[in-house]
């Protein structure tokens, strides 16, 4: 009897002992030498062939280290099956959070699905991943990227002419919200669309292409819509073969060196300047806080409806940037060095 009571005690101690261990585990996360362990998260880029998203990767990690967070970046390379391999890895590894930069949205769904399945928060970043329970969407306001672009043209009098917009990557969501929009303000003031082209996967060197083999298109278009930079980096250096670059109205976005240095040189009208360091610093500060289990909240988050689910939105506004302002918003904010916007204008570099 005294043995079967000592064996009772025993058991029970053992099982208290095992609660309590599961308890701990679940509760905090912990090394083996009882250091909390640092918020893992996996990020996951469409590629680095744009020249921002060097910048967005940098500030991001930054700004998570300074927040105790380790970021593991992936390159997908515009291959939506690698980037679907780096997100199933993330999930083995088991991040607490995973920012995508998306190639196809619409084929990364089913990766979301899984992810949340697994408890991990999942953060859509510039490109929404529709139809998918992410966690957080955050990106610029794409409709007044279009708007600003149009009113670029306007402004150096095309209302009534004739326009040639070259897209971005048909599988980008943000693509149709710019070009509705600027369709939208070209309507209302009559302007022409000759033609409108997608670059697949935003490769540049098709809107070379596009200018070379239209070339009767392109002598009666006024202007052309660009769909980022490096794409009218292409356009332009086609027209200037022809000797059309500086007649012709060319707008884009992200404010590339390039496309800076050809707004003060005189072949670019303007570019949407879209500071990625407020995007990614506040990218990276929501991350922290859906891994430590907090809301996101604030004035500017809002719930939009991605297909069946609604889901926070952070909308952050652009800045059109044109020969007037380039030296304020650019130059001023140390985006690029003065003497790099100028390098090829060195007469005309300010004081």
């Amino acid at each position: 009897m005294m043995k079967r009571q000592i064996s009772c005690l025993l058991l029970a101690v053992l099982l208290l002992l095992t609660a309590a261990g599961c308890g701990k585990a679940e509760s905090s996360r912990e090394s083996d030498d009882g250091e909390e362990e640092k918020i893992q998260i996996g990020m996951s880029f469409d590629s680095f062939v744009i020249e921002r998203w060097q910048r967005d990767r940098d500030v991001f990690v930054s700004v998570a280290k300074e927040l105790g967070a380790e970021v593991n970046v992936q390159n997908a390379n515009g291959v939506v099956e690698e980037q679907k391999k780096q997100i199933d890895y993330f999930i083995q590894k088991g991040m607490d959070v995973i920012v995508i930069i998306a190639i196809d949205p619409a084929s990364l769904r089913e990766s979301v699905a899984k992810a949340k399945d697994a408890g991990i928060k999942v953060v859509s970043y510039d490109r929404l991943v529709d139809n998918a329970d992410v966690d957080l969407y955050i990106s610029f306001d794409n409709e007044m990227v279009g708007e600003m672009m149009a009113r670029a043209l306007l402004a150096e009098g095309l209302d009534g002419g004739n326009v040639i917009m070259i897209g971005g990557s048909p599988t980008d969501n943000n693509v149709p919200l710019v070009e509705g929009a600027f369709k939208r303000v070209m309507n209302k003031h009559h302007v022409g669309i000759l033609d409108s082209i997608h670059a697949d996967n935003w490769r540049a060197e098709e809107a070379a292409a596009y200018i070379y083999n239209n070339s009767d298109k392109v002598s009666q278009a006024d202007a052309i819509m660009c769909g980022n930079d490096d794409l009218a980096t292409q356009a332009v250096r086609a027209l200037a073969e022809t000797r059309q670059a500086g007649n012709m109205l060319v707008v884009g976005q992200d404010a590339d060196l390039a496309a800076c240095q050809r707004i003060v040189e005189g072949t670019q009208v303007m570019t949407v300047y879209k500071p990625v360091e407020r995007l990614a610093t506040r990218a990276a500060e929501e991350a922290v806080a859906l891994a430590k289990g907090e809301e996101i909240a604030g004035e500017d988050v809002t719930l939009i409806d991605s297909g069946i689910y609604r889901i926070p939105y952070i909308g952050l506004e652009p800045i059109s940037v044109n020969r007037d302002n380039i030296d304020e918003v650019i130059i001023g904010s140390g985006f690029h060095l003065k003497e790099d916007v100028y390098l090829n204008v060195p007469g005309q570099m300010p004081e």
